[in-house]
């Protein structure tokens, strides 16, 4: 989440450059007037110094937004759509979904399907050390067909299941706690 402190950062940077025309959103800013070759420098050093990059290719901008669209999907929303994902993805973006299948796997090496996959498996990890959701809780949670389901792709990634993974991180944290 971008901070008030940072946004006005945003701004302020931006006004600096003598833009007027801009709106700063949650991790992005839309600049309505052309910018001039300098001013795109000035800004591009500006921002860095504040640890922010411009982007400014349209397609690094869309995998930025796909990549968005999924954390969002899978750490922050309380309600998973009863829509599939690529569905879901398509429409929050305004793109045919094979576009963005294509854009994103040609640029990350992977399909969003297993980049969904990885985040789902992190927020199952995530999910099973607070405890305060079973197995069966965390599978509706995060959409899955079947605790099965969740289950096998746990492992195929973690190369645990869910049990020994939860039982291997309290014991760490048990052993940590002794030291």
């Amino acid at each position: 989440m971008v901070s008030t402190r940072c946004k006005m950062t945003v701004q302020q940077k931006l006004n600096q450059l003598g833009l007027q025309n801009f709106t700063v959103d949650l991790g992005e800013v839309e600049i309505e007037e052309s910018l001039t070759p300098q001013q795109r420098d000035k800004l591009k050093l500006l921002l860095s110094k504040s640890g922010l990059e411009l982007i400014d290719d349209k397609k690094t901008l869309l995998i930025e937004r796909i990549k968005i669209v999924i954390v969002e999907l899978v750490h922050y929303s309380d309600q998973t759509p009863k829509i599939k994902n690529s569905e879901y993805i398509s429409e929050k973006l305004s793109h045919d979904y094979t576009y963005l299948a294509n854009v994103f796997s040609e640029s990350e090496g992977m399909t969003i399907e297993h980049y969904i996959i990885a985040h789902k498996v992190e927020r199952v990890k995530e999910l099973l050390l607070y405890g305060e959701l079973n197995l069966t809780e965390i599978s509706y949670k995060l959409n899955y067909s079947s605790v099965a389901h969740l289950s096998s792709q746990f492992k195929k990634v973690t190369g645990l299941s869910p049990s020994v993974y939860k039982h291997l991180q309290i014991n760490q944290r048990k052993a940590l706690e002794n030291v």
